[in-house]
């Protein structure tokens, strides 16, 4: 049986390799605004000479993007005027530069009608952000809350196991692990492919939180099990090592399945939510590593309390003669 226990400083250091470059960034350059949180303009459009058959939001975002608004959001409805349907296209773009807002509407409306035929703005209105600074610390808040009833939660599931606090804390530490790591990899992504943070992200991200502590559970809970039925001559690294080999298998199948599906609306998904799909791809991989080879790895450090070597506080015990 391979010992991964042994090798948890290297795991944890591959955390941090992971982690710090994604850091630099994001406090260098933070992360990407979308117009759910800059605001933005709202476009009305009618099309009187297509059906709704006809149209495509990516095509629509496409002509958008060669005028110069990038990363719009389309969402298609219809209207109905007398006995006729109309399609209709309500388009989320960053805010029109006043200076020259006639003429970008105009070159707009040109650009859909040389497309689509016959296209009528029938309105257009600057709008604010859709999820507010309050929003957000409200989202902040419910997982500070989150946390601790996690903590409380994992205290009393494991209270026949030793020292069960440390289950929920080494919980939630490979918790914030995931989302430091997302938003460090956001914050790259912002920078290099251009990739935004809207509403969708805050979802992905409390998504991702939800699949980290699932599975560190699952490993916690084997272990608790493997304590409780414990030989005399075993130490407490074994028993880790031996629940992480037997978790690792059940961990990685069901992750899988999910992969599987994220892969396939990461490809035929569409642009819509390219974004959503691919942060919550690279959050269910970290998820799945942070509960195996760091919060499992972060309770033999606790029970041996290693930091007190880290710093001086400890001799290393002699070997035996």
């Amino acid at each position: 049986m391979e010992n991964l226990v042994r090798w948890r400083y290297w795991w944890i250091a591959l955390s941090a390799a992971l982690i710090i470059p994604g850091l630099i960034c994001l406090a260098i350059f933070g992360l990407r605004p979308g117009i759910d949180f800059a605001g933005g303009t709202l476009w009305d459009i009618q099309f009187l000479e297509r059906t709704s058959d006809e149209l495509s939001t990516s095509e629509i975002a496409n002509i958008f993007a060669v005028q110069g608004f990038e990363s719009a959001l389309v969402q298609l409805s219809s209207v109905t005027i007398g006995e006729q349907e109309i399609p209709r296209a309500l388009v989320r773009t960053p805010s029109l530069d006043e200076q020259t807002a006639t003429d970008q509407q105009q070159q707009l409306v040109a650009a859909l009608a040389a497309e689509y035929g016959e296209v009528q703005r029938e309105s257009i209105r600057s709008v604010g952000p859709t999820v507010s600074q309050d929003s957000t610390r409200s989202a902040f808040i419910a997982v500070a809350g989150a946390c601790l009833v996690i903590l409380i939660y994992l205290t009393i599931a494991f209270r026949r196991a030793p020292h069960p606090v440390r289950y929920g804390i080494c919980a939630i530490l490979a918790m914030l692990h995931d989302v430091v790591l997302v938003m460090g990899v956001a914050a790259i992504l912002g920078l290099t492919i251009g990739l935004e943070v809207d509403a969708l992200f805050l979802t992905a991200l409390l998504t991702i939180i939800s699949f980290s502590v699932h599975d560190t559970i699952v490993v916690f809970d084997r272990i608790r099990e493997n304590l409780i039925a414990r030989q005399p001559e075993e130490e407490f690294d074994d028993i880790v090592n031996r629940s992480i080999v037997q978790t690792i298998p059940r961990s990685v199948n069901t992750q899988l399945t999910t992969l599987f599906t994220l892969t396939a609306l990461l490809l035929f998904g569409g642009e819509t939510i390219f974004n959503f799909v691919l942060i919550l791809m690279i959050g269910l991989i970290s998820g799945t590593y942070s509960s195996i080879f760091n919060a499992a790895q972060l309770l033999v450090i606790w029970e041996h309390q290693e930091w007190q070597r880290w710093f001086g506080r400890r001799e290393e015990p002699a070997p035996a003669s």
